[in-house]
């Protein structure tokens, strides 16, 4: 049976045109359309959030190895995911009013909660950083920038998603020396994930110098992250 597709008017046989890749299947929108919109691309087990976020903390460097080099159908994909997952922290901290300030921070509160009010773009601007700061040093692995980059967006990703967790766990305790404690288990945390998933995805690598190549890049991070930090500091909060 041949079908016309909707979309390009190509005629093709089969359940996708093999000319733009539309479905065959293209009712009207309704309730059950928007279901499966949210079922699909959300919450199906063998492809959308769930999935990804799931093999992100069974073995995360392997999968980001395997989804560069191809194998991507049933993964949400890693920009998306990253901006996805700063949109929901940046709702759950606005509807809760979950303080993440430590008082008697000095200076650094206003810029702390400049940052956490505009976290969406915080989290975007970071993914370069970081891609910059592995591709540095990591060059002679056979790895594009790009390539690094949906690296990085998807180990964003894997730490947005212990940060959301965390959410509420420090607005139930809502104390100014449990949030401290909290953002600085966070930093371990972070820093955890990211030589376990660096161990697994540079596993040709020996794994001392995985690590010091990681601290190395690490630091390049943080001092750009500063030196933006200033400069958005001088810009915003400067006389």
């Amino acid at each position: 049976m041949t079908t016309t597709c909707k979309n390009c008017g190509h005629i093709f046989e089969g359940r996708y045109c093999n000319h733009c890749g539309q479905s065959a299947n293209t009712h009207r929108i309704d309730a059950k359309f928007l279901w499966e919109d949210i079922e699909h691309g959300l919450l199906h087990y063998d492809k959308g959030i769930l999935y990804t976020a799931k093999q992100l903390f069974l073995k995360p460097g392997y999968i980001i190895k395997d989804y560069i080099k191809g194998k991507r159908v049933h993964h949400f994909k890693p920009i998306s995911l990253s901006i996805v997952l700063a949109t929901l922290y940046a709702l759950v901290y606005h509807l809760t009013n979950v303080n993440l300030i430590v008082k008697d921070a000095g200076n650094s509160e206003a810029i702390f909660e400049k940052i956490l009010e505009h976290y969406y773009w915080f989290v975007l601007i970071t993914i370069p950083i970081f891609t910059l700061s592995t591709a540095v040093f990591f060059k002679k692995i056979g790895v594009n920038f790009w390539e690094y980059f949906i690296f990085e967006a998807l180990k964003v990703s894997q730490r947005l998603i212990v940060h959301i967790f965390f959410l509420p766990i420090i607005l139930l305790f809502d104390d100014s020396a449990a949030t401290g404690f909290i953002i600085k288990l966070l930093m371990v945390i972070d820093l955890a994930l990211i030589f376990w998933t660096n161990l697994q995805f540079f596993n040709r690598l020996p794994k001392f110098k995985v690590f010091y190549l990681t601290i190395f890049s690490y630091l390049l991070y943080l001092l750009i992250t500063t030196v933006l930090l200033v400069v958005f500091t001088l810009a915003f909060f400067g006389e």
